[in-house]
């Protein structure tokens, strides 16, 4: 009974080892912020846009499959062109606020050819338009 402990052990630890490999192979998008708080704006000025920048940290190309946001109100827009290990890009992230006084917390999923499926994130407070 020791022995398949022992072997059952030895297994658990060598696949976790596996796993952080592959973890560490491979495209990785790392963000230096995944959040922007827009603040208070005003209904009457319009659409507002943030960039989120990201780094490629892995060692094979990013591609980048989707980004789609919770809402029809915010739009994303990201690199079509796979971006290198050690390279920068951004998204994009437009948020139009008409019709939509009041709080607000969006998401952006972003979809890559990676393990990881990053989540952005907007906020803000929007002031109604006069009449």
């Amino acid at each position: 009974m020791k022995g398949i402990i022992t072997i059952l052990a030895t297994l658990i630890i060598t696949m976790s080892s596996f796993m952080s490999v592959a973890d560490e192979n491979g495209p990785i998008m790392t963000f230096e912020t995944k959040t922007h708080d827009f603040g208070t704006i005003k209904e009457a000025n319009g659409p507002v846009t943030c960039d989120f920048e990201f780094t490629n940290t892995g060692n094979e190309p990013l591609v980048i499959i989707s980004a789609t946001a919770s809402c029809g109100c915010t739009r994303p827009n990201y690199p079509k062109e796979p971006i290198k290990p050690g390279k920068n890009g951004k998204i994009t992230v437009t948020y139009n606020p008409k019709g939509r006084p009041g709080e607000f917390d969006k998401s952006i999923k972003i979809r890559t050819n990676g393990n990881k499926r990053p989540i952005l994130k907007i906020t803000g407070v929007v002031i109604p338009q006069e009449d």
